[in-house]
């Protein structure tokens, strides 16, 4: 499972010109799952992010995790972060999982951030979404449970 996450001011999801989904300060976090992800890989990804240490002390360094400072968590389905460039220059997919599959685990993951009582709004599964964000520092991860196990 492979995850861009990005510290925002705020942001927000608009499905046909209707939003679905918006937050104040949090974290974006686009979410792709691979052919072979599982729970595990939920349960690794959720805990991780939620206490990662990316947001400002005090005294300005990175040393609060988004379940220290209260925020929400905006969570995307993103298929393409399984996008391989490697051949060719059109982005094989491949290793993407299945529809029916990425979007039971997605909703997994959703849920796992819900009981570390994190706000948690998302994107609509399968849709095409427009995605704004003020971003905060900038501050952006990339993260793929098959490196953290």
């Amino acid at each position: 499972m492979r995850a861009v996450v990005q510290r925002v001011k705020e942001s927000k999801v608009e499905v046909k010109g209707r939003v679905v989904g918006s937050i104040g300060q949090g974290i974006l976090i686009f979410l792709g799952v691979g052919e072979d992800d599982s729970v595990k890989d939920c349960d690794y990804l959720a805990n991780k992010i939620a206490n990662l240490r990316i947001f400002p002390d005090t005294e300005g360094l990175m040393n609060l995790s988004l379940v220290d400072t209260g925020g929400a968590a905006l969570v995307v389905s993103q298929f393409t972060l399984w996008g391989d460039c490697r051949k060719g220059r059109r982005p094989s997919f491949a290793h993407a999982a299945r529809p029916e599959m990425a979007q039971e685990l997605y909703e997994h993951f959703v849920r796992l951030l819900m009981q570390k009582d994190i706000p948690v709004a998302t994107g609509q599964f399968q849709e095409m979404m427009d995605v704004s964000l003020i971003n905060d520092g900038p501050v952006t991860l990339m993260l793929d449970s098959s490196k953290g196990f």
